[in-house]
């Protein structure tokens, strides 16, 4: 008796010309968020460094799952990215967190329509992620609300 051979995985599944370009989005963002945990981290202290370290290496590795999918279309991090505010104490580092992961968010929100399958849990789950994130930065931060309606919906 021969056994079936493996159905291909869904996260296979060819993306589309959309779905390449607001991946490689994400992708980018996942760099941009490496970055700023490095900036940020050194303004915590305590479980809120350890969280940011966490949260840095979730991003590491979301950042080389997605390069793997896109292969040859993955773009490339920079050596450096322009904040968009500065960092300069606690709080500011913890605003700074918060709004990178709504970024974050909003770029595999936007990926979600995109994708397909395995692909689409992966954006789906990075997407909640995120927000799930974003929330905690803003509850550290003592910020009302602390999470928001319809994450990573554009605003």
């Amino acid at each position: 008796m021969t056994s079936p051979s493996a159905a291909p995985s869904a996260s296979e599944a060819p993306l589309s010309a959309d779905g390449t370009a607001r991946l490689a989005t994400a992708l980018d963002l996942e760099h941009q968020a490496v970055y700023a945990y490095g900036v940020l981290g050194p303004y915590l202290s305590g479980s809120l460094r350890t969280s940011a370290r966490t949260a840095e290496e979730t991003h590491r590795t979301r950042r080389d799952k997605i390069e793997a999918l896109l292969g040859d279309a993955a773009p490339t991090g920079a050596a450096g990215y322009a904040l968009p505010q500065p960092v300069k104490d606690k709080a500011s580092a913890l605003a700074l967190a918060a709004l990178v992961e709504d970024g974050v968010t909003t770029a595999y929100r936007a990926a979600l329509a995109a994708t397909s399958g395995g692909n689409r849990k992966i954006v789906l789950d990075a997407m909640i992620d995120a927000a799930n994130r974003a929330a905690a930065w803003r509850r550290a931060a003592g910020t009302t609300p602390g999470t928001v309606s319809f994450p990573g919906r554009p605003a």
